[in-house]
């Protein structure tokens, strides 16, 4: 089975990603794929530069402040953005499960933009990590260094969480601790697993 992990910024679902590695099975991070196609696909890097300007590369390195400048800057830039890397994304991300599945009955992707950028698609089960708005704001500014405005600005370019949750098959409440948030992963893993298991049997 390939699951989706996801989540607004400060929700969570990082933590998750590292627990289910934790328990030996493989999380890709969507995020890195990203970086990685932005970087080394050459009709990727044009259509940036023709987009955004040159100064989105710094030499062979991504020039990541600048395209988050200027990506976050409006609605119709996120929009252009994402319509240059979403699709490759997806393809990607979909030869990477299938791989991992080849040793494994689980394989995982973590990613904000499950549903935006269309990667439910190639999935069989999106888990979503949610909290309350003023939590993963508090959270994403420890974390990250960013000021309430910017975090903020960066909730209202995702996808709200009321929709999200009705689109996942499956949601964690992560207003608590850790701990918590750890007991309730490992439950779903355990439901993965059992799950997993039917399908194999179901299929031989």
């Amino acid at each position: 089975m390939k699951i989706g992990i996801t989540g607004g910024i400060g929700a969570g679902k990082s933590y998750v990603a590292k627990i289910i590695k934790k328990n030996g099975y493989a999380v890709i991070d969507a995020d890195i794929v990203a970086k990685q196609i932005m970087l080394e696909d050459e009709s990727v890097k044009e259509l940036i530069i023709n987009t955004f300007g040159k100064d989105a590369y710094s030499g062979n390195q991504l020039n990541t402040s600048y395209i988050a400048l200027k990506a976050f800057n409006s609605i119709e830039n996120i929009k252009r953005l994402n319509s240059i890397v979403h699709p490759p994304l997806v393809a990607k991300i979909d030869e990477l499960l299938n791989n991992e599945l080849k040793n494994s009955r689980l394989a995982f992707v973590e990613a904000a933009l499950i549903y935006e950028a269309e990667i439910d698609a190639v999935l069989d089960y999106v888990l979503l990590i949610k909290a309350e708005e003023k939590v993963r704001i508090k959270r994403a500014m420890e974390r990250s260094g960013l000021s309430e405005d910017e975090v903020r600005a960066r909730i209202k370019f995702q996808m709200p969480e009321k929709e999200k949750e009705k689109l996942a098959d499956f949601t964690i409440h992560n207003n608590s601790d850790m701990s918590d948030l750890e007991a309730k992963t490992k439950l779903f893993l355990t439901i993965f697993e059992s799950m997993a298991t039917k399908n194999n049997k179901l299929y031989r």
